[in-house]
This record gives structure tokens, C-alpha cells and sequence, in this order.
């Protein structure tokens, strides 16, 4: 019976995948503006704004003589 083994390098990264504090911080700031678009978006199309009460007013215009 032969055996064969076969040797590989694997190159094996800390975890932190090559992104630094200024990408993660690049990213929250963008995410913070893509936020507060859709939140200004919902809110100016009147979702979240409560209308006033509306109050009939009866007026009766005379003109005089």
C-alpha cells in the first residue's frame, strides 16, 4: 500500500481581514447618512408627522345695505 502526502501552504489571516479603524469608520459614517436619508424620506412624506385637527367653522357673510 503506497502513501501519499501532500504539504500546502495556507496563509492564515488574524481575523481582522485587512480592514483598518479608517475603513470601519468610513463605513458607519455611511450608514448613519443612508439612515437619516430614509429617516428624513419618511418623515417629509408625512408617515410620521400627526396632521392638526381639522375644525369645522360655520361663517356667514352678509353684505350691507
Amino acid at each position: 500500500m503506497r502513501k501519499v502526502v501532500v504539504e500546502e501552504e495556507v496563509v492564515v489571516r488574524d481575523g481582522d481581514s485587512g480592514e483598518g479603524a479608517a475603513s470601519s469608520a468610513i463605513w458607519a459614517v455611511a450608514m448613519i447618512i443612508i439612515v437619516a436619508l430614509i429617516a428624513g424620506a419618511v418623515y417629509y412624506s408625512g408617515i410620521l408627522r400627526q396632521s392638526p385637527a381639522k375644525n369645522k367653522v360655520d361663517v356667514e357673510v352678509t353684505v350691507p345695505r
